[in-house]
């Protein structure tokens, strides 16, 4: 049985974190991938990057419509490995937050939670106000893991690509696969280190 994966991209900037998802996961063996993109990420994606939504699509092995309520991942005996939102609209990050599951996306992540299995959320959003934080945390009680896509530096980027890269395979950390794209920390040297 292979290792399935829900990619869900919403109306946040940032939609080249699902497309990369989208791409890293298919060259993880034994992963299945099934893609929600919301009407809002739909407008994001043509505003932001150069794919078009077909192109997303053939990244994925199984595509769901938004409103597909009845579609496999809405419910918990279709056995997945965990959920990826990437990225995370407020919206979103609000409707899983409250479990209202009026679209596949939130309804998706409310039965990823309520089965236990790990959901990470990019929230793109900032500066974050008392309802932003509030909402986080109440999302990441229920069992989430707000990951704000947050770029790292210790790997010394040198593109946009390579920062996309480190914060999907971080993602993909947390749900238990290695992407092969993450540069490992593995304890500093020289004169500003203290060592």
């Amino acid at each position: 049985m292979p290792e399935r994966i829900v990619v869900a991209m919403t109306g946040a900037s940032g939609g080249i974190y699902g497309i990369r998802a989208l791409e890293v996961l298919r060259g993880i063996p034994q992963v299945e991938t099934h893609l929600i993109v919301s009407k809002g990420a739909r407008a994001t994606l043509a505003l932001e990057t150069p794919y078009r939504l077909e192109e997303a699509h053939e990244l994925a092995d199984v595509v769901h419509t938004d409103t597909n309520l009845a579609a496999p991942i809405s419910s918990g005996s279709f056995q997945v490995r965990g959920m990826l939102v990437a990225p995370c609209s407020v919206k979103t990050l609000s409707a899983i937050a409250v479990c209202d599951s009026g679209n596949l996306v939130a309804r998706a992540a409310d039965v990823t939670l309520k089965e236990r299995r790990p959901l990470v959320l990019l929230f793109r959003e900032t500066p974050l106000h008392r309802g932003h934080l509030r909402i986080m945390q109440e999302a990441t009680e229920a069992g989430a893991t707000v990951m704000p896509p947050v770029p790292a530096f210790y790997h010394l980027p040198k593109t946009i690509d390579d920062i996309v890269d480190q914060t999907i395979g971080r993602a993909l950390d947390q749900l238990g696969l290695d992407s092969g794209t993450v540069r490992r920390w593995t304890g500093a040297t020289g004169p500003n280190s203290g060592s």
